[in-house]
């Protein structure tokens, strides 16, 4: 895979953007036809490249008339128009979904010898890969090693989903769903030549709301959707990170190439980032972590008297998992961040609330019934322990995410990220 670095295609506003499809030879093959799907009907102009063996599982016919162009499957068709070099320079995007082992083993050792591999050689625009095979594949270190230095060349290499994979077999090496690679790649393409600054990285995001069990039906929450942490799950997946997720409570699709660790309570989401968090190179607590939790659990469900008015709920502090987190740096350098969702007099609560915390930044964003929680939308002010502020003005989640990304990637700086990675 060539290094992005180098000659870009001469953007045009008026132009549709211009996705080349690859396709590897595995069952999943039959996915990338929805994928397909999502990009054409967004108005992208997309071609297909399948691999030789890609076409055993869905023929030419099928992506000529899903993609309404011929599908580009060897290098000496159409030779006078010289496809190997074209249509890699001709691209914004270039996906290869799914991606088996050995077109992931060719693209790092830079082989080229389809069509397919030409291209990734000639393609100066961002590269996704979306990995597909056998856990025992994915596991093993040949691969590993692949992944790795094709990330560190700047391609993004989606982490695969953990589920059922071909016959009875279940483990991690599922191709993640069409649309959560539709929606990474949006992100991609929607940043250009994709910022470097967290290839090799592993971040720790948190998100949702945690709630606190009154007995078998209640619970104590609180209003959050998760929105704003699968935000920041998603741009750093698209900016090449590594990504765990650790979800509280949220209804919403698992982001492509992210690793969801699901919980419930305020202490299992700390057991779940610190468990996360020791080879993290940045911690973002976007979660509304529930400050109190009821004393006593009642094991049945607490019921209504007649002429009786409830017995008071007795609450008790649930451990401050931004304080731990920043207090007890997992290692040296590792960038932390909350968020403080406010009511009144929003800066001055956020900047008390930064020095009491002791992380690097903190996002301060105003609140209320209908503002910010399950909206698409957001509006912070970014602060940073050594006095900066950055504003973001109201715009989508994704704007702030990014903003909270670079703002992240400046404090890790350009240091080599850790071996193996």
């Amino acid at each position: 895979m060539a290094d992005t670095a180098g000659t870009q295609k001469t953007a045009d506003p008026t132009d549709r953007p211009t996705v080349v499809l690859g396709v590897s030879g595995g069952i999943a093959a039959y996915k990338a036809c929805e994928l397909l799907r999502r990009f054409t009907e967004s108005g992208h102009d997309v071609r297909v490249v399948p691999t030789a063996s890609a076409l055993h599982f869905v023929g030419e016919a099928t992506w000529a008339a899903l993609s309404g162009r011929p599908a580009a499957t060897e290098v000496w068709a159409d030779v006078h128009e010289v496809p190997h070099v074209a249509i890699g320079r001709a691209a914004d995007l270039v996906v290869v979904a799914p991606a088996t082992a050995d077109t992931l083993a060719r693209a790092a050792h830079g082989l080229a010898d389809d069509l397919l591999t030409n291209t990734l050689l000639t393609a100066r625009c961002p590269v996704v890969f979306a990995p597909a095979m056998h856990t025992e594949m994915w596991e093993h270190p040949a691969t590993r090693e692949n992944v790795a230095t094709l990330r560190r060349r700047g391609a993004v290499v989606i982490e695969p989903a953990t589920g059922r994979l071909t016959g009875a077999d279940t483990g991690k090496g599922r191709l993640p769903e069409p649309e959560e690679i539709y929606a990474l790649c949006r992100r991609v393409l929607a940043r250009g030549v994709p910022a470097r600054d967290l290839t090799g990285r592993h971040v720790v995001v948190s998100a949702g709301g945690t709630r606190e069990p009154l007995d078998p039906v209640r619970y104590l929450g609180n209003r959050s959707s998760g929105r704003q942490g699968y935000a920041l799950a998603a741009t750093a997946a698209a900016r090449g990170a590594r990504v765990t997720l650790v979800a509280a409570n949220t209804a919403l699709p698992d982001p492509g190439g992210v690793t969801v660790v699901p919980v419930g309570t305020a202490r299992q989401l700390r057991e779940a980032v610190l468990k996360a968090a020791p080879d993290a190179d940045a911690v973002v607590m976007a979660a509304a972590v529930a400050d109190f939790r009821p004393a006593h659990y009642a094991s049945g469900k607490i019921k209504k008297r007649d002429g009786q008015d409830p017995e008071p709920v007795a609450l008790v502090r649930n451990p401050d998992v931004l304080a731990e987190v920043a207090a007890e740096r997992a290692r040296p350098g590792q960038v932390v961040v909350g968020f403080a969702a406010e009511t009144d007099d929003v800066l001055a609560a956020g900047r008390a609330k930064l020095a009491r915390k002791g992380c690097d930044l903190l996002v301060v964003n105003e609140v209320g019934e209908d503002r910010t929680f399950g909206s698409p939308d957001n509006e912070a002010v970014v602060l940073a322990a050594d006095g900066g502020s950055t504003p973001v003005p109201h715009g989508p989640k994704e704007a702030l995410a990014d903003t909270v990304w670079d703002l992240v990637a400046a404090r890790l700086g350009q240091g080599a990220p850790p071996a193996g990675e």
